[in-house]
Formats: C-alpha cells, structure tokens, sequence
C-alpha cells in the first residue's frame, strides 16, 4: 500500500510539472511560472505533511525520487558556477573600454562589497540583541545533533589555520584543481586566475594587438556559449523549485520550525533592514530606490526562489546594464559578489550565530571589544564564500573558528536553513547590484538616462520560450 501512495504523489508532481511546461508553451511569464512552482511546492508539501509523518517511509520514497528534479537542477547550477565566474572575469576585461580607472573601480566594489557586509553584521547582530536569541533555549533533537557533528568536522581543518594562512588559501596554486570546487575556496580561487589572465590580455592589448584581439574573440565566442547554456538550465528553473520546495516542506519538523520562528523571525527582520539601507545607499547618491526595486525584482524573486546567487549571475548583470551600468562593471560587480561581501550569507547569518552561541561559554555578546572583532573577523571571513549551497555554513565555520566559539551549536538551526536562505541569496544579489551602482556612480559612467527608463527591464524572453 505503501508504494501505491508513492506513485499517487509522484504522479501529482508530474501532473503539476506539466501544468508548469502547458504554461511555459503559453508563454506566461518566467517569473509567474517560478512563483507558481514554489505555490504549488509550498501547499502540495504541506499536504504531504497532514497525511504522513516526515520520516515515513512514504516521504522519504517519495523524496528520494523527487530529488532527481530538485537536486539534478542544483547540480546543473553548480555545474556552470565555475564556467560562468571564469568567463564573466575575463571577458570584463576584454570589453574594459576604461583600463586607466580599472585599479580604482576594482577597489571600489570590493570597498562597498566588504563594507555593506560589516553593516549587515552590525544589523544582524542588533536584531539577534533585540530579540534575544540563546543558542541554549533551542531544544537539539537528532537531526540537529547529527548536524552539528557534521560541522565540528568540516571545520577540523578550517580551525588550524591562522588567518594569515586562511588569505593565503585563496590565492590558487591549481587553477584547474579549483575548476573541479574541490577547495572550500575554489570560486575566489578562479576568480584571481582569470583576473590574472585579464591583466595580461591588457599587457598583450598594448604591445601586439593582433592577437590581443584574437583572443578577445574567442573569450567573447566562450561568453556566448556559457551563457546559453546558463539559460537552458535556468528554464529549469520552476520545475527545480516546484521539486525543492515540496521535498523541503513535505520532510520538515513542522514543530522545530516553530520552536525556531523567533529566531525566522529575526532573521527576515535583519534582512530586510539590510535591503533598505541598499535603496538608502541609491538615495543618498541621487539614484531612485523606486526604480531600482521595480528593474531589481525578476532577478531578486529568481535567486529568493532558486537560493543560488551563481545562477542569477546572468540576470544580475543584465538587470545592471538595464540600470545604466557600463557592462564591464557589471561583469565585475556581479562575479565579484559571487565570493565576496554576501551580506546576507557572510554578513547577517554569521553574526547571528556568534551573538546566540557566545552566551553558551559565558561570553557577553554586547562587550564593546567582542562586537569590534566579530565585525572585522565577518567582514575579512566574507571573501571566498561560495555562491551556490552551502556558502553560509562555511562563513559561519570561518567565524565561530576564529572567534573560538562551538560550532556543533550553529546544527540547532537545520530545520529553518531553506526558510532564511531564499531571502539570505535575494540580500546577496542585491549587495552585488548596489555595488555596481554605487561604483557607476562615483566613476561618473553611470548612464542615468537608462536608469530612469521604464522601457529599459530586463528581458527575460529566452527564459519564458
């Protein structure tokens, strides 16, 4: 009987991943069919719920075979992270038309990168204060104590390393080992090489341009095609999300969730304070957040929905370009937002676990000394994080460690971390975006005109065929 309901549920999920293709043949909209996918995710896992207990053997059949569209779809993203960051790099600098401002452009992002993601930890540490968030008072069943095993262990080596040697593991002595995303590392990893290949192509550009422009373009022939295969996979994207969020809902601790939804709460209420000094920051540079939040929201729902930043790097600098910003920024921008300065994966979330987890070895959270530090230690620990799965939990191993805190305490958090991670990704996206903008701006290659143009959005039509 068992196995009958197995293939009652699939069958409804087949049943609504054609209702999602009969839209997509109707041409409704790209962002309608992801938000109807996570709809119908949401409600289809909650009657899951009602029916069978989440460790039943009827949902965890049933799981397991959804995984082959929610998971195959996140394997197809990360199979293009490392692709798509190479190639965005370098053919930022093959379409570079600034090369003297490319030292303070560069320095610019990274600066509003590294200090968007210090505000965000002040604010996360201010909202895990203001609702007075204690590790200790989190019940810790299985599922979290397993899980909290899993990060003492992944942090093993983590935890030996200074944080000298933890910089000097970002620069790559194997490219192409880090092509593979073997080292937790691995995307600034790339992103350094092809930076590195960029500044030569320069050098080349000035003393033989022939070829200079030979490989310009090819690098451009490469962009193309990864893109394109970015596009196929991102047309994915409603089933990935119909899968995930039913297998997410169906398998989750309604109960846990409930016990955690102070600290949901806090969270969303960090993020979104964190959102709004991004349109503060538009403002205070005479740019209107109005516009912003209107070209901003397709590739803001996409990476809420889809909880990769990797994958909406495509649409991210497309929706700069629309915005005014010189396309080589953009490139810059988005790639370097990638694994660098998230501020809500490697900025919120980290301070939050260090503020709930010091109490729990005596340490007051609010002393002057303790919050200069942990600022600074989230702000340096925000480099490298990687942009798909798993970029928040190896922030938080990199400051629970230097700060010398347990990290078997951040597993309490299990249950919540796909609730708190759709809006985390959308924060992350954003902070890239704005520093685009902001480097634009200050630059003065900011094309207003384009800003302000409502006919100027971002073209999703590829997706929606």
């Amino acid at each position: 009987m068992d196995t009958l309901y197995v293939v009652i549920i699939l069958a409804v999920l087949l049943g609504f991943v054609g209702l999602l293709f009969y839209m997509q043949k109707k041409h409704i909209s790209f962002s309608k069919r992801v938000f109807t996918g996570l709809g119908l995710g949401i409600v289809f896992g909650l009657a899951l719920q009602f029916l069978f207990e989440p460790d039943s053997f009827v949902i965890e059949t049933s799981a397991d075979w959804m995984s082959i569209i929610g998971s195959g779809y996140v394997r197809f993203l990360q199979m293009i992270v490392m692709p798509l960051v190479f190639i965005s790099i370098l053919s930022a600098f093959t379409r570079l038309t600034f090369t003297s401002n490319l030292g303070k452009i560069s320095a610019l992002i990274l600066g509003t990168l590294i200090a968007t993601t210090a505000i965000a930890a002040t604010i996360g540490i201010a909202s895990a204060s203001l609702f007075d968030l204690n590790a200790d008072q989190i019940t810790q069943g299985e599922a979290e104590t397993s899980r909290g095993s899993s990060l003492e262990e992944t942090s093993a080596g983590i935890q030996a390393d200074t944080l000298p040697q933890q910089i000097i593991e970002l620069i790559p002595s194997n490219p192409f080992l880090d092509f593979t995303g073997q080292r937790a590392t691995s995307t600034i990893a790339v992103v350094i090489f092809a930076a590195f290949l960029g500044l030569a192509y320069l050098g080349i550009k000035r003393k033989q341009p022939e070829q200079a422009e030979h490989f310009a373009k090819i690098t451009e022939t490469v962009y193309a095609i990864v893109m394109r295969v970015v596009t196929l996979i991102l047309r994915l994207t409603p089933y990935g999300v119909l899968a995930i969020m039913t297998r997410t809902v169906a398998t989750s601790d309604l109960n846990a969730i409930v016990s955690l939804g102070e600290f949901v709460a806090a969270s969303y209420v960090a993020l979104i304070a964190m959102f709004l000094v991004h349109l503060i920051i538009l403002a205070v540079i005479g740019l209107s957040p109005v516009t912003y939040l209107k070209k901003a929201f397709p590739v803001l729902a996409f990476a809420f929905t889809s909880r990769t930043s990797a994958g909406a790097l495509p649409m991210n600098i497309q929706t700069q370009k629309q915005l005014g910003v010189p396309e080589g920024i953009a490139n810059f921008a988005g790639s370097f937002g990638l694994s660098i300065g998230q501020n809500g994966c490697a900025g919120i979330y980290p301070a939050m676990l260090a503020v709930m987890i010091a109490p729990t070895v005596g340490i007051n959270p609010l002393a002057p000394d303790f919050l200069i530090f942990l600022i600074f230690v989230v702000a340096i620990s925000s480099f490298g994080v990687a942009g798909v799965g798993g970029g928040a939990t190896f922030a938080a191993i990199l400051v629970l460690s230097a700060l010398d805190l347990p990290i078997a305490l951040a597993g309490v958090l299990i249950s919540v971390e796909p609730l708190i991670d759709m809006g985390r990704t959308a924060l992350n996206v954003s902070g890239s975006m704005v520093s685009g903008l902001f480097t634009s701006k200050v630059t003065k290659q900011i094309d207003r005109s384009v800003y302000n143009d409502p006919n100027r959005r971002l073209d999703t039509q590829e997706l929606e065929a």
